[in-house]
């Protein structure tokens, strides 16, 4: 975690932070504008923040996107903070809760982490329902070829849908597919009123892609949930649940245990 402490120690890059704190997804060129800085700093830092794992970057035609990427002080509070009295940090607690809770003014979620494990293994934790269930209380019955539908298992709530597809499946790379459909009986195992349950049911359907790289160490995980509609419930769901989602992914293939359901 060094060098996320150190990222973090310099007043430029937390401009940078708070820059895409308030609107996600910029180009290098949006980023420099309101920036006392030039485009050659503001490119070192960010290249900084990134090796730090506090920003990610997805590209989009020719430009490069930017995001901020609560991973790793989610994992500083999952793995290390717990080891403490939280009153005495509570400057990093409200730090996490800050990324955490990053305004979806961008039309896409960015959320990289690093894992000790192979791409073999990840590729069946996000695949098999003996892995699925257990980090996240989710299965999918599918054959994952392109095209193919799903049927989700959300929390014992079965969803079909034909619109629910496996969009893109290489094995150990790469997997993307369109997201459940919300239905009355998700809104009932979730306790949503009738307002929210119109609410999201009526958005556009989004997507989620998992891209994965493996190193000689670690195996570099980016979850891209995109699709949103300006202003969507669903995309400030999201942006709650995927940290949790992925951190006890990250537990589970690294300790043989997910995380528990109230971390």
């Amino acid at each position: 975690m060094d060098e996320v402490f150190k990222a973090l120690a310099d007043p430029s890059r937390r401009a940078l932070l708070d820059s895409l704190n308030a609107r996600n997804g910029q180009t290098l060129r949006e980023l420099c504008v309101g920036l006392d800085m030039a485009r050659q700093s503001v490119s070192k830092h960010l290249a900084v923040l990134e090796e730090a794992g506090l920003v990610a970057t997805v590209r989009r035609g020719r430009e490069k996107l930017h995001y901020l990427n609560a991973a790793p002080v989610h994992e500083i509070a999952h793995r290390w903070i717990s080891r403490y009295d939280r009153a005495r940090v509570q400057a990093l607690a409200d730090l996490k809760l800050a990324l955490e809770e990053t305004p979806m003014d961008a039309p896409t979620f960015v959320y990289t982490t690093y894992i000790r494990t192979t791409a073999q293994k990840l590729w069946q934790a996000l695949t098999e329902p003996a892995f699925t269930r257990r980090y996240w209380a989710t299965a999918f019955t599918t054959d994952w070829s392109v095209g193919s539908p799903m049927t989700w298992d959300n929390h014992g709530v079965l969803i079909s849908d034909p619109e629910q597809v496996v969009l893109e499946a290489e094995p150990y790379s790469r997997l993307s597919y369109t997201w459940h459909a919300v239905t009355p009986e998700l809104a009932k195992r979730f306790g949503w009123d009738e307002e929210l349950l119109a609410r999201l049911s009526g958005e556009a359907r989004s997507k989620v892609t998992f891209m994965i790289e493996e190193t000689a160490q670690v195996v570099k995980l980016t979850v891209v949930h995109d699709g949103f509609e300006p202003g969507s419930g669903l995309a400030e769901m999201v942006s709650h649940g995927w940290p949790n989602v992925v951190a006890s992914l990250k537990s589970l293939l690294e300790t043989g245990e997910p995380l528990p359901e109230d971390a």
